[in-house]
C-alpha cells in the first residue's frame, strides 16, 4: 500500500492537518480584525457623536471648523451626512466605512477630501428636510433633472466654515 492511497498512515496525517491550518489562519484573521476594530475605535462609529468622525486624523480640520460653524448647536455630522431612516443610515455608514478604511489603509484618497456624489445627494436631502419652510418654493421651482439648486452652492461654509487646502479653515496673514 502506498502512502497516498486512502487508508494509508501518511494520507490520514495530511488530511488531519488541514483543519488545524484552517483554524490557525482563521484565528489570525479574526485576531487582526479584532485588533484593528479596537485600535480604530470601531464601536464609536455606531454612535452619533461628532467626535467619532475625527478618529481619522485627516478629519480634524472638519471637526474643528464644525465646532465654530453656525450648525454646531443644532446639527451633528450624522444629521447632515447620513439618511435619517434606520436602514438607510446604516447602509450609508457601512458603505462610507468601507471606502474610508480602504482609502486610509492604502492612502489612495483624494486630497483635499471631497464628498462623493451619492453623499452630496444625502446632504442636499437633509438640508431641504431641515430647512423646508425656507426652501419649499426654491426646490419646487427646480422642475428638470439637473436644474435643482444645491444648497452648498451658496452655503458651502454653513457646516464647516471656509473650505481650503486639506479642509482646514483659511487664516488671514
Amino acid at each position: 500500500m502506498s502512502r497516498n492511497e486512502p487508508g494509508s498512515p501518511g494520507s490520514t496525517r495530511r488530511r488531519s492537518l488541514w483543519p488545524w491550518v484552517f483554524a490557525v489562519a482563521l484565528g489570525v484573521l479574526l485576531g487582526v480584525g479584532a485588533f484593528t476594530f479596537r485600535y480604530a475605535e470601531g464601536l464609536s462609529y455606531l454612535s452619533t457623536d461628532p467626535a467619532a468622525c475625527r478618529n481619522c486624523h485627516i478629519m480634524q480640520p472638519q471637526y474643528d471648523s464644525w465646532l465654530k460653524s453656525s450648525h454646531h448647536n443644532v446639527a451633528g455630522c450624522v444629521d447632515c451626512h447620513l439618511p435619517h431612516d434606520f436602514i438607510g443610515k446604516y447602509i450609508a455608514k457601512s458603505e462610507n466605512g468601507y471606502h474610508h478604511s480602504k482609502g486610509f489603509t492604502f492612502q489612495d484618497f483624494h486630497e483635499p477630501i471631497m464628498i462623493k456624489e451619492k453623499n452630496a445627494g444625502i446632504l442636499q436631502e437633509n438640508c431641504v428636510r431641515c430647512h423646508a419652510e425656507l426652501t419649499h418654493q426654491l426646490v419646487a421651482g427646480a422642475t428638470r433633472p439637473g436644474d435643482e439648486v444645491r444648497c452648498v452652492h451658496c452655503h458651502q461654509s454653513a457646516g464647516h466654515g471656509e473650505i481650503v487646502g486639506l479642509g482646514g479653515m483659511r487664516t488671514e496673514n
